[in-house]
């Protein structure tokens, strides 16, 4: 409690920082201390989902769900803005939604005095000890979904044995993408009785039905190369290596151009001025139309899109440490895919894609050049490559209706 009282402050102005950056973070603070709307329903069935990556793996398992139970109250809470649009986007009045409080025991307290949650649905590893504990004190069950626990982070819970222990000994059930993450947890104390092994959810990925007016439109539109490779979900630093690979690419493949999507929109300014240095002509995704050498996208939930329109695509978060991206937005378009060293957030998942030989490893700009050029003269290794990513997504999916199945009997018993 007085760990809370004086890490608040630090919270409070690490927001404000962010929001200087992004307005969207400067709105409806007070439901992050879990003021929240008094028109949200009680008794509802709450799904935290992060951000934007979790929410749209959460969707389907969301419909799934509802279909059994429809009249039941669905809540879907989100750390981030971009996790805030995509609810409304993809979910819309489906659902309600707000932003989760902050872990400290009175605003999470405040929150549940108000929606009385009847059970807790987590996505992936967020793991927020006094959300749980009070939904022990409540007796609301809490089940984790589509849990993954590298090495790295199960080293970290172990050194925090006291805390994380009390939280993993109130879950209700863990879904766990793969066996070693359900190793890791048994070896944290978890029981074995409270694991299941059932994929990922994200290998359920669909295309928008939207998919295909989209991309005529992007097409009839952007005046770009007759030639495109994409970097997707980059982080700083990853932009400076991609884009002077972009520049020596070009003395090869004169017709190519770049589209460049940072993982955060709200850093699209910063990276259209970092590819001027470079003395490219550049454009933002939301402007108008013109000729470009390299296209910054900068609207949020416009990825799965723009890999429709590339040949290659690098993945993000993979060059740094963040652990890496996603690489199956761009595996169901079939498109060759190139990470960099760091793939500790997908291993899994990337692993099934290295086996199929369709998923490369960059380490630097050298590589990623040189790996990028290879692709692009090389019409039929592109196209088997584009196959067996495709079908490394049919061979893996099912996670959703394994999980909808279990946790619905659960929610309706």
């Amino acid at each position: 409690m007085v760990l809370s009282r004086v890490a608040l402050p630090f919270v409070w102005l690490r927001l404000w920082i962010r929001g200087r950056r992004d307005p969207a973070y400067r709105e409806r603070r007070g439901e992050r201390l879990g003021f929240v709307p008094a028109t949200l329903p009680r008794q509802v069935v709450w799904f935290h989902t992060v951000s934007a990556g979790e929410t749209l793996g959460a969707v389907p398992l969301i419909r799934a769900i509802k279909r059994v139970i429809p009249d039941v109250p669905f809540l879907v809470t989100t750390t981030t803005p971009t996790g805030s649009v995509e609810v409304r986007k993809h979910l819309g009045m489906e659902v309600e939604h707000c932003y989760c409080p902050y872990d400290f025991p009175k605003a999470v307290r405040r929150f549940m005095d108000s929606v009385e949650p009847r059970a807790l649905v987590l996505m992936e590893t967020e793991l927020w000890p006094n959300i749980i504990r009070e939904c022990r004190r409540r007796n609301v069950p809490v089940y984790l979904v589509n849990a993954r626990l590298s090495e790295r982070s199960a080293t970290g819970y172990q050194r925090l044995t006291a805390l994380m222990g009390s939280v993993l000994t109130n879950m209700t059930h863990i879904y766990c993408q793969y066996q070693d993450t359900a190793d890791r947890f048994a070896a944290l104390g978890v029981e074995r009785e409270i694991l299941s092994v059932t994929g990922s959810v994200k290998f359920d990925l669909q295309f928008p039905p939207d998919i295909d007016s989209r991309r005529a439109e992007f097409e009839n539109n952007w005046q770009l190369g007759k030639r495109i490779w994409i970097a997707g979900s980059t982080h700083p630093g990853e932009e400076e290596v991609v884009l002077q690979a972009h520049k020596r690419l070009l003395q090869q493949h004169h017709d190519l151009s770049l589209i460049l999507v940072p993982r955060h929109p709200p850093r699209a300014l910063e990276v259209v001025r970092l590819a001027k240095t470079y003395g490219f002509d550049v454009a933002a995704l939301s402007s108008d139309p013109k000729p470009a050498d390299v296209l910054v996208g900068d609207e949020m939930g416009t990825l799965i899109y723009l890999y429709a329109a590339a040949e290659v695509a690098f993945v993000g978060g993979s060059l740094d440490d963040t652990g890496g991206h996603n690489p199956i937005e761009a595996a169901i378009h079939g498109v060759p895919m190139i990470m960099g060293p760091n793939r500790i957030n997908f291993a899994q998942v990337v692993q099934r894609f290295e086996a199929a030989g369709c998923l490369h490893l960059a380490d630097n700009v050298d590589d990623l050049t040189n790996c990028v050029d290879a692709l692009l003269k090389d019409a039929g290794r592109r196209e088997v490559e584009g196959r067996a990513a495709r079908q490394v997504v049919s061979n893996n999916r099912g996670a959703i209706e394994r999980v909808s199945t279990d946790l619905s009997r659960r929610l309706v018993g």
